[in-house]
């Protein structure tokens, strides 16, 4: 059986506990210092406390340590791995090669996206090497995933949910150009969400203020049974930067996607414990995107664009049917609320928003006047009873137990297993008391021990001997009971830890001779790991070099060209644009580089 892992993300320890209580079977969450979200960091005390629950539910927790380091930086780096190795973590997400260099604790390490893990040569390299897993580029499609698959045995996670970088990943130096905040080291600017001006080679202005870069955030909802064919077996949501409500919601949807999948084909089973019981239904349109993409999993199909906005869409509410200066109708079903925010994309102006005053069935009353004809789309981007929903207890997750009362010579035992064969019992001393009605007494047992409340366990069944004729007062019986269940839960996280990985030092060959900036090395051990795995010139980082100009700062599968209806090879534009094409905005000037061989599109620096 294949066991298939919902991965989701963890801003902190409550929204790592809220994602495992919403079915997720791993979390990732970023360590004090050394993460690609640098204001998501977390201290080692909680994250020790997440393992400990995670590990509850046989769940895992892997801690972001995925930027490039500068030389001052590894050894406290590989100082912080080690506290993060002693606190029991599951595994290691790691981009810098020079931690390999330095010399890491026997955790298991895995090749972060940031390490651009698009190719079969790169992926078998990083296997050969010690990576347990690699997180696959976004742009791969199915395809190549297999392929992949093929030819290496190492573990591949995929993301399937949420923002995308419109660069491959580890090799976007946009924001270190204009902002002097490097992405690759976890404070990027975002400048592909940014509105830019787009001319042609004559100076003419082709499109003005869009947000030209700006991608639609990826839904793979209905590729998971696909993915798992390719190969993948780790499904990731992305959000270390989301809210609460978001992480909620998307870890429930995709597990019941991936239950699914599993309950249908019996070669798939669950990665961790328990069963989850949600208090709501989750709808992936109800937070936070920008629209949906499937991106490149199956190829060039679609515009994967969103440039009329950067913000987001949320759920498509229906068309506008009539229009009053105070009120306007829709055609939809869908129940609207005082305080819901709905908006339209304006063709010049972009998104434009505006809360609900109230609603009368399909009449409603704008907060303020909204510029509206007949026709026109209506989305909600907050659905303020869907949040309140969200914004309590609208999850718990149970592990399955079954209770054995015994009998012996000065007491009872009782006997506690979970779902997982894990078993514990906890015994006493005392005074045996014949029961006056059996059968009353045996129905007070099977309930008393079925109260679990608010641990993580519930009861499957309770067997008592037909021998047993005994009374037990009631406070006995809860004594025994969470006295079993305290040392069953202790059990359960005790034997659960990453077994430790021995890593040896390899010969094994780098795919390339030389790495310019792409290769990330700022540091002194990354360029030894390079040069030891036969890299003969090893040049410095980006962040290592003060001009820009002339260098690709991005390189992407998103094609200007294609979205706007402009590609030779699929579209045969009847009149083209004169190229080159320029980005501009209010500081600098990018040129595009088209290469239509490799389907790709270059963003360099200009001036």
């Amino acid at each position: 059986m294949i066991a298939v892992e919902l991965l989701s993300p963890a801003k902190n320890t409550e929204y790592g506990k809220a994602a495992i209580l919403h079915g997720a079977d791993a979390v990732y969450i970023g360590a004090p210092n050394f993460g690609a979200r640098a204001s998501a960091s977390n201290s080692i005390a909680d994250i020790e406390q997440l393992v400990r629950f995670a590990h509850l539910y046989s769940a895992k927790v892997y801690v972001t340590l995925n930027t490039v380091l500068y030389d001052n930086e590894i050894e406290p780096a590989v100082k912080l791995t080690k506290q993060l190795y002693d606190i029991g973590i599951d595994a290691l997400i790691i981009q810098d090669f020079g931690l390999l260099q330095y010399g890491l604790p026997p955790v298991p390490i895995f090749a972060s996206t940031q390490t651009h893990n698009r190719s079969l040569e790169k992926i078998a390299f990083l296997e050969k090497v010690g990576f347990r897993r690699v997180i696959l580029a976004r742009e791969l499609d199915l395809s190549e995933i297999k392929e992949i698959r093929r030819h290496t045995g190492i573990e591949l996670e995929s993301f399937v949910h949420g923002a995308l970088c419109v660069s491959y990943s580890g090799q976007c130096y946009m924001s270190q150009a204009a902002a002097g905040r490097s992405g690759n080291r976890g404070v990027c600017a975002q400048p592909c969400r940014s509105a830019y001006r787009l001319r042609d080679a004559n100076g003419s202005t082709l499109i003005d203020k869009a947000h030209l870069l700006s991608l639609k955030d990826l839904n793979l909802s209905e590729f998971i049974h696909g993915l798992l064919q390719a190969g993948v077996t780790s499904f990731k949501i992305e959000g270390r930067l989301k809210d609460l409500t978001y992480v909620k919601n998307i870890t429930a949807f995709y597990r019941r996607c991936i239950d699914e999948i599993i309950e249908d084909d019996e070669r798939y089973g669950k990665a961790s414990s328990g069963n989850v019981n949600l208090r709501f239904t989750p709808n992936p349109y109800k937070t936070f995107n920008r629209g949906y993409t499937a991106y490149f999993i199956e190829g060039r199909t679609e515009k994967v664009a969103s440039p009329q906005t950067q913000k987001a869409v949320g759920e498509r509410l229906g068309k506008v049917t009539r229009v009053n200066p105070r009120w306007f109708e829709t055609d939809t079903d869908a129940t609207v609320s005082p305080g819901d925010g709905l908006c339209r994309l304006h063709p010049q102006r972009g998104l434009e928003g505006v809360s609900v005053n109230k609603a009368e069935g399909k009449r409603i009353f704008p907060a303020k006047p909204l510029q509206l004809e007949v026709g026109m789309e209506i989305y909600r981007n907050n659905d303020i009873l869907f949040e309140k929903q969200l914004s309590g207890d609208s999850a718990d997750r149970r592990i399955a137990v079954s209770f054995e009362l015994r009998e012996h010579a000065s007491g009872y035992t009782l006997c506690v297993a979970d779902e997982d064969g894990n078993r514990t019992e906890y015994s006493v001393d005392t005074h045996k008391l014949p029961a006056r009605d059996t059968g009353t007494s045996r129905k007070q047992i099977d309930t008393q021990l079925r109260k679990l409340g608010n641990t993580a366990f519930t009861a499957d069944g309770v067997v008592i001997p037909d021998s047993f004729t005994y009374f037990i007062p009631a406070a006995e019986l809860n004594e025994m009971r969470r006295q079993a269940i305290q040392r069953l839960e202790d059990l359960r996280i005790d034997r659960y830890r990453a077994k430790d990985v021995e890593r040896t030092p390899t010969d094994a060959e780098f795919p390339a001779k030389a790495l310019d900036y792409h290769g990330n090395a700022a540091n002194r051990y990354a360029k030894e790991f390079y040069r030891r795995h036969g890299v003969e010139c090893v040049d410095d980082a980006m962040e290592l070099q003060k001009d820009y100009r002339g260098k690709a700062l991005m390189t992407t599968k998103h094609c200007i060209k294609y979205q706007y209806n402009q590609c030779p090879k699929k579209q045969r534009p009847e009149q083209s644009w004169k190229e080159p094409l320029f980005l501009e905005d209010q500081h600098s000037v990018y040129r595009l580089e088209f290469d239509c061989g490799a389907c790709e599109m270059k963003v360099i620096k200009e001036k």
